[in-house]
């Protein structure tokens, strides 16, 4: 490729230093449906004859099987991946295969394996977040009626069935699932045929070649085709996104774990000890599924920091951009495989649950709701309420314990039916609007995600 402007050959520093088949490598399978694609229009445009298309098409192919079984030979000096291809299809098939390279740069060959790749694993990701919300459908199936506290700034808040909190979860990653898919159409482009920048005067079908490949659309700028690495920061933040997700779960997790809360326990299989103190019982995988959430964002912002300062078109600052998104494809792979497999293990202590639900503070919003309803204003309810919480933890008393002539004292509208409003199972019953914690719109919410992920 030097032989007709360099008289040089590139120094060994250079050449290590520049290097990329060591890590794209992975992008073997696209860069050769590229290329067959484009022998395709190649032998429309007439610069290949049909003979020679097959030709291509059954070195390329060869290739591949040589790759996926190991025997292939990757020569660092040859760059990255497509004059690794290139130059083993030119050993294997002649002059022909010297042909395959008209009117295509790497610069528009690259952009198209990046596409390739990141629509691959747009699909490959969503499914595994399928599996994932069916691991935690399953969790909150299975207890369905485990009655917990819901938590605010950490301290708790209102009574919840432990499924509300995993039908959350599932919501979370339903966004994840259709941020992907949004990103999805601006990544469905095809960008081979834009050259290094300005197409070629070799005029290709670029229509044949999306849809061999199965590209939505085709380019409509050369300029902007071979530079554009929107998709990969747009795929790198729903990546992100994810990993704050997986991060979060396993944050509370990790606290419900330990000896103060006792609310659940992480299998044998999912837990590490510790090298000193004989009696620990370490949450280290959803340690590190919340830690990983960090490289997540590194490599985001490492690509954006990347592409803010270049020129317009290519500059081979855009290598960097493969790294990142490699890491980040793993980690996210890794880490969704992790938490499906982690959850069904998970313990579940319902009786330590059920009674930190039972804290009569819980109740303190349906005592304020139990006085509008008989038709006080709320903001006076809630003052009210409010002062009886001050009262009973100033005289050391639970709320439901409140002797009934004190709370007269207070307002009149309080009676004896006032034993009701701490019931757990009747406040819970009483969440009837879409998206409350209702048992009845759980289990209508269990049914109907079920519906949907098949």
């Amino acid at each position: 490729m030097r032989k007709g402007r360099f008289q040089q050959s590139l120094s060994e520093v250079a050449r290590r230093y520049s290097e990329s088949v060591s890590f794209e490598r992975r992008l073997y399978r696209h860069d050769i449906a590229g290329s067959i694609a484009h022998a395709a229009a190649l032998a429309k445009a007439g610069i290949v004859s049909a003979a020679e298309q097959k030709q291509i098409e059954a070195g390329l192919r060869e290739i591949e099987k040589e790759i996926d079984s190991g025997k292939f030979q990757w020569d660092a000096s040859l760059e990255d991946v497509h004059m690794n291809i290139e130059s083993a299809l030119t050993k294997k098939i002649g002059e022909t295969g010297a042909k395959l390279h008209t009117a295509r740069s790497r610069n528009d060959q690259i952009a198209l394996d990046l596409r390739l790749y990141v629509k691959d694993q747009i699909n490959r990701t969503s499914s595994q977040i399928k599996k994932l919300q069916t691991s935690l459908l399953d969790l909150a199936e299975k207890n369905v009626d485990v009655v917990m506290p819901g938590y605010t700034h950490l301290q708790r808040a209102q009574p919840i069935l432990f499924a509300h909190y995993l039908l959350g979860q599932v919501e979370a990653f339903a966004r994840d699932v259709e941020r992907l898919n949004n990103g999805l159409e601006r990544t469905d482009v095809l960008p081979l045929g834009s050259g290094a920048l300005a197409g070629s005067t070799i005029v290709l079908d670029r229509a044949l070649i999306a849809r061999e490949l199965g590209f939505a659309r085709v380019s409509q700028n050369s300029l902007d085709a071979v530079s554009d690495r929107d998709f990969v920061c747009e795929f790198l933040f729903c990546l992100a996104m994810i990993g704050m997700h997986l991060s979060r779960v396993s944050e509370d997790l990790i606290i419900w774990s330990t000896i103060e809360f006792d609310f659940v326990e992480f299998s044998e299989g999912f837990s590490t000890g510790s090298s000193l103190m004989p009696q620990k019982k370490n949450p280290d995988m959803a340690e590190l599924t919340r830690g990983k959430s960090g490289r997540l964002y590194g490599n985001l912002i490492s690509i954006l920091t990347t592409l803010k300062a270049l020129p317009s078109s290519y500059n081979r600052d855009l290598q960097e951009d493969k790294e990142a998104l490699f890491d980040s494809v793993d980690t996210i792979s890794a880490a969704l495989e992790l938490c499906t497999a982690m959850l069904p293990e998970l313990k579940i202590n319902r009786e330590r649950m059920e009674e930190a639900a039972s804290d009569p503070n819980l109740f303190a919003t349906d005592l304020a709701e139990y006085l509008v309803g008989k038709g006080m204003a709320f903001r006076e309810a809630h003052e009210i309420v409010g002062k009886l919480v001050a009262n009973a933890i100033d005289k050391g008393t639970k709320l439901n314990a409140i002797a009934p002539a004190d709370l007269k004292k207070l307002s009149p509208l309080f009676g004896v039916d006032i034993a009701d409003v701490f019931d757990v199972r009747r406040s819970l019953a009483a969440r009837r609007a879409i998206g409350a914690p209702s048992p009845e719109n759980v289990k209508a919410q269990i049914k109907s995600w079920r519906n949907q992920l098949r």
